[in-house]
């Protein structure tokens, strides 16, 4: 069964010290996701972040200039994809692919910013230097909502539907794994870290628990913190 795989590379000149590529693992698992107090798992547990710090280092990832951007594309008023990580530092292109206007932004955590309005086939672009999730909203279409998760890490995957996941090129040695998830609290999530050792062969973490919380769609606030005119959101553009 395939996973989804969301893991980027480091760009730039290579590391001496790096062990052979053929030297490298592939780690794998799946994450099951249970409302809290139900006890009963959900029948789609995907969103779920898996990522490895390494131990030794246990910093930010490094900044590099030459690292390609990323692209969170605006198309018929969804963000594609609704969940973007990337490691903390990278800039994400903002396209807009639809034929009307967006005005993207996130203030509420993680990295604040507000693109302003632009139109059909333009671009703007974010650096995410701050680690954590960004929630994204459009200042014109109140139902289009996304994620960028900016991580100290190079390797991480997202888990699919059925809640696993795949990450390759881990380097032999002590990491620290982390998780994240959008509707689990910061101290559910912190009691899911763990250490694990990676050796040269491929390795399958056992499965990892997600206790979620059911939470209600929020009405959320434009992005000078008013309610959305109920005049334009009914619009077709």
């Amino acid at each position: 069964m395939m996973a989804v795989s969301a893991v980027a590379a480091a760009s730039g000149a290579p590391n001496p010290r790096s062990p052979a590529r053929d030297s490298q693992a592939g780690v794998s698992g799946a994450a099951i996701v249970t409302i809290a107090g139900s006890g009963t798992a959900e029948k789609d547990a995907s969103g779920v972040v898996i990522w490895l710090v390494p131990l030794e280092a246990m910093q930010p990832v490094r900044v590099a200039a030459q690292r390609p951007h990323y692209r969170l594309v605006q198309r018929n008023k969804k963000f594609e994809p609704a969940l973007l990580v990337v490691p903390v530092g990278v800039v994400v292109d903002f396209p807009n692919a639809d034929p009307w206007f967006h005005n993207v932004f996130s203030l509420y955590r993680g990295k604040r910013f507000d693109l302003g309005l632009y139109q059909a086939g333009a671009q703007r672009s974010v650096r995410f230097d701050r680690i954590g999730p960004s929630f994204l909203f459009c200042n014109i279409h109140p139902e289009m909502t996304g994620v960028v998760l900016a991580v100290d890490s190079e390797l991480f995957a997202i888990t699919d539907k059925t809640g696993h996941y795949s990450i390759a090129g881990v380097a032999p040695g002590k990491y620290i794994l982390r998780v994240w998830y959008e509707n689990a609290t910061p101290e559910s999530l912190q009691a899911l870290q763990r250490q694990v050792t990676i050796e040269s062969a491929n390795k399958t973490v056992p499965p990892i628990s997600v206790r979620a919380t059911k939470r209600a769609p929020v009405e959320h606030k434009n992005k000078y913190g008013q309610d959305y005119d109920p005049a334009t959101v009914k619009t077709d553009y």
